[in-house]
């Protein structure tokens, strides 16, 4: 029997590229309302295999299924207090399945998103006075855009404790929501912004900001300039997104430090979600 596709339940209301694959996607429900849900949860995307890929992407070794819904896990960036649209940032995988079809979709194309938004790589059981260093590579920075915008718009604001983003990617221009963070360090005292770049050598203006790892951001003990002491145990808890070998490195780093990993069998200090 042959499948029947999926019907499409939303569609795209905004996209913007940031740089070459990179690229946020603004994606509205059609014929439903969003569900609420915690910054720092994901959502699924889809689109059938009969959707275009991107000229950029990789022709695939085994074509998909036309029928077939396509379907990946992606973190909200958008504000929790945001009912109309879902923001997601989105780095194209040239072989990838899922990733050169949502690149190729236009201002009011249709796609498929789940109804449920699901994760436990939230703020909501650290404690009120713990402060919050969020780091991240590339497209990782998406849950922590969805936690501090919903933070900005709520009442208390980043007033209760300190924030930090440290945000790893190899050039200056790969760094999404660069200008937006820089403008919340200026706007915030209890925020502040360090991003890193690794290949500052290939950089078309010379990168005057941290060059290297996000280990050798906390190494060089940056944060500790602009809070005006180092993060520690005791006082600070520590969120970790993006590339497996970053992720794998700060536990060394932090491991180091006396930070420990949070599971479900012991309390720690240092969160992790990981999507590679």
């Amino acid at each position: 029997m042959a499948s029947v596709a999926i019907e499409y339940n939303a569609k795209v209301i905004g996209k913007m590229e940031f740089a070459p694959g990179n690229f946020i996607l603004k994606v509205a429900p059609v014929g439903w309302e969003l569900p609420e849900f915690i910054p720092g949860q994901y959502g699924v995307l889809g689109l059938n295999g009969s959707a275009g890929r991107s000229p950029l992407s990789d022709i695939e070794s085994t074509p998909a299924e036309a029928d077939k819904l396509i379907r990946r896990a992606y973190s909200v960036a958008s504000s929790s207090t945001a009912k109309d649209h879902l923001e997601f940032y989105i780095s194209m995988v040239r072989s990838g399945a899922l990733t050169p079809r949502l690149y190729n979709l236009q201002l009011g194309d249709k796609l498929w998103m789940g109804k449920k938004f699901v994760g436990m790589f939230t703020l909501e059981n650290i404690p009120q006075n713990a402060n919050v260093v969020l780091i991240a590579t590339g497209t990782g920075l998406a849950p922590y855009m969805s936690m501090l915008r919903t933070l900005v718009t709520k009442n208390n604001g980043l007033n209760n404790r300190k924030y930090a983003v440290i945000h790893g990617a190899r050039h200056s221009w790969d760094l999404g929501y660069q200008a937006e963070l820089q403008t919340l360090e200026r706007i915030s005292e209890n925020f502040s912004y360090i991003p890193v770049v690794s290949s500052p050598e290939e950089e078309l203006s010379k990168w005057a900001g941290a060059t290297g790892f996000v280990e050798d951001v906390w190494k060089g003990r940056a944060l500790g300039r602009k809070w005006g002491s180092d993060p520690t145990p005791q006082d600070t808890h520590v969120y970790l997104c993006g590339n497996p070998l970053m992720i794998e490195s700060a536990l060394k780093f932090l491991g180091a430090e006396k930070f420990v990993k949070h599971t479900k069998s012991e309390e720690g200090q240092i969160h992790l979600e990981e999507f590679w």
